[in-house]
Order: structure tokens, then sequence, then C-alpha cells
């Protein structure tokens, strides 16, 4: 959790999106839901400015814009030194689209719809702001086994995954198949909290922002894959 959140300060967030409309009207449902627009943006050249001058706890981030697009401006910001502390949520129409995979490894916390529902958008901005991933578990999944290589990434160090115990390897293989942390708790005969404590240590010893970030590494060492674990069934 940030230390704004922890300090319960106002939550800030930065719109990018090219359309006029969609920034009224997230911004409309945002100051309804006593959530600050500290500012928006019309491109990604725009974006990266408004971001590392606002510093918001979320970005709002579309992806396809005029000039610099979304994903481009979402590497920008997250590689800005020293970096400004942003999570970023990706505006799509599309919920496999192969540009979001790629915000996905560029470090973005997770995806929206923008044809989400109001309370889904509230929802989803504090649940980035607190920390955690925004993406259904299954969804992150199936978007890895599209668009991530088949072959695992040589130039991701498998040492990384040296740090990890066994049971912290065994908790990452189901993470990535998609399972929530009351599911990893079932499957492994643990309490929640324990789970957590376990995902949290992964995330941790292999420096990641999110759990997101851990499937993603978890495809691309090679630790799992689509022909060595089960699909989860996805989740409403």
């Amino acid at each position: 959790m940030s230390d704004a959140a922890a300090a319960g300060a106002p939550l800030r967030v930065v719109i990018a999106d090219d359309q006029t409309l969609v920034r009224s009207g997230f911004r409309l449902i945002l100051d309804e839901a006593g959530i600050t627009v500290a500012g928006e943006a019309a491109n990604g050249k725009e974006a990266v400015a408004a971001v590392l001058q606002h510093r918001p706890d979320v970005a709002l981030m579309d992806i396809r814009m005029p000039g610099m697009d979304g994903l481009e401006a979402t590497r920008r910001i997250l590689a800005s030194k020293p970096g400004c502390g942003s999570r970023i949520i990706i505006l799509t129409t599309f919920d496999l689209d192969e540009y979001v995979y790629a915000a996905l490894t560029a470090g973005a916390s997770g995806f929206l719809l923008k044809d989400t529902s109001p309370e889904q958008l509230v929802a989803a901005v504090r649940t980035v702001r607190s920390g955690d991933a925004l993406l259904a578990p299954s969804i992150t999944r199936r978007l890895i086994e599209r668009f991530a290589p088949h072959q695992p990434d040589q130039s991701v160090s498998h040492a990384r995954l040296s740090d990890l115990t066994a049971r912290e390897l065994e908790v990452l293989r189901l993470l990535a198949r998609g399972l929530s942390n009351a599911e990893l708790a079932a499957e492994l005969t643990l309490s929640t909290a324990t789970v957590k404590t376990h995902v949290a240590s992964i995330l941790a010893k292999l420096q990641l922002r999110d759990r997101v970030q851990a499937v993603v590494l978890a495809y691309q060492t090679g630790l799992t894959g689509p022909s060595s674990s089960s699909p989860a069934p996805d989740r409403p």
C-alpha cells in the first residue's frame, strides 16, 4: 500500500485519452466518488508530462492515441528517474488486445475496458492505488498464453527464481494459473494470511510491482506455460 493510501490522503488520478467525451465521462464519475482528477491528457506526450508533473496515485492510460501512444507513454513514465510512483491502468476497447500484453510487460498494473461501469471504474482505481493489480488472474493468464513467446526468454535470468523457497515457487506456479489468494489457500491447505505473506515475499525477492508482473515472469522464464498448467475457470 502506498504512503498516501496508508495516510488516507485524497486519491489523485490523471486521465489520458484522445477522446474528450471519454475524459469528461471518467472525470464526472471520479468526481462523484470523491476522487481528485489532477490532470488530463489527449496524447502520450501530454500524458507523460501530466503524470510526471502531478505524480498522481493512478494514471488511466488509453493505448491508441495520436503521436506517442499509451504504450510508449507507459514505458517512459515507469522508467522515469526517480520513479514517480504512479500506477498505470491501461484503457482498451478490446479484452485481448496485443498491446495490453506489451503494456503489462512494460510495468502497467492492469487494464480496464472503456465500457466498464462507473462502479467498476471507481473500484479499479482504488484497487490499484492500494497496491493490488487490476486484472482478473484468469484474464492475465489468457493474455500471456496468447501473446507471450512460446519459448522461455533466455534474457530473463532464472537466477532470480533461485532466491525463492520451494513453497514460494509452488505459490508462483499456482498464481500463474490464475488462482486467487483464497483458491491458493485451499489448494495448499494454508490460511489466506499465509498465502498473502508468500505472495508478498515473492514480489519482494523478485523486485516486482504486483502479481501481474509475477505471472508475466513465470511465463517468461518457463516456470509455467500453456502446456504446463490447466486453465483456471474464469470468475465474474
